[in-house]
This record gives structure tokens, sequence and C-alpha cells, in this order.
């Protein structure tokens, strides 16, 4: 088989894909980072150049997507604990950003007219089966 590389995964940050593919090289994987570079000098093009995209020799493929679903994907807490939605406790839950009182929508405008970093934002929890948003305090 040719040394072609295969993309395996798509990040919206670079940090994300840095993280993996440290994972991935610690289990003897070739990783090639693409558009990292890019989304490092301007993250607001992250989906329209459809993110980093991590990439692996095409004969490691399979041993590095099996790496990548041992990964837990979902939100653990400070003592590395899963966690559970209050209303239907599932595990498939999310941190997430949302902008819904006014002090938020200010921060977002002026750093979008400004383009000043980084906005002022409150971090919440989704649930991806019931949709309920939840704080952890």
């Amino acid at each position: 088989m040719s040394d072609t590389f295969k993309t395996i995964a798509r990040f919206q940050y670079s940090s994300e894909a840095q993280i993996i593919k440290g994972r991935l090289e610690a289990e003897g994987i070739q990783v090639f980072l693409s558009d990292h570079l890019t989304i490092d000098t301007d993250p607001l093009v992250s989906n329209a150049i459809g993110g980093v995209k991590l990439k692996v020799l095409s004969r490691q493929a399979l041993k590095a997507q099996h790496i990548l679903d041992t990964i837990k994907k979902y939100s653990l807490d400070d003592e590395g604990n899963t966690i559970n939605c209050p209303n239907c406790k599932s595990e498939k839950v999310e941190l997430f950003s949302t902008i819904k009182d006014v002090k938020s929508l200010f921060w977002f405008i002026f750093g979008f007219l400004f383009s000043s970093l980084p906005f002022y934002t409150k971090h919440k929890y989704k649930c991806e089966d019931c949709k309920t948003e939840f704080d952890l305090k």
C-alpha cells in the first residue's frame, strides 16, 4: 500500500487535534494535521474550511480509528467522572457556549465589531438525548 494519508477526524480547534495527535503518536501512528495553522491564525474560518483535519497513513487508519473510538467523547467533571443529564440520566452530555443574556450579547457584538477576542459567553451543558440544558452548580 502506498504512503498516502487518510483523514480520520475533523476538529473545530487545533488544540483538540493536537491532543488526539499526541495520543496517536504515543501508539506509534504517524499523524499529519492539515489546516491547523490557518485556523490558529483565524479561528472564525474553521467551519468554512472544514476544520482541522487529522490524517494518518492509510495502512494505519484502522488502528487509529479504533484508538479514537476508545476515547471518551462526552463531558467529565473535575474528578474524571462522567456527567449525567439530570433529566434523563444519559451520559451524552456536551459543554457548549451560549449567548442568551444582555451581557453576553453586548460583548459578542463588541468583539465582532472590533475584532477582539475572547467574547464573554456563558458555558452550560446540554444533553444530546433529551436536549436539556443545565449547569453543574
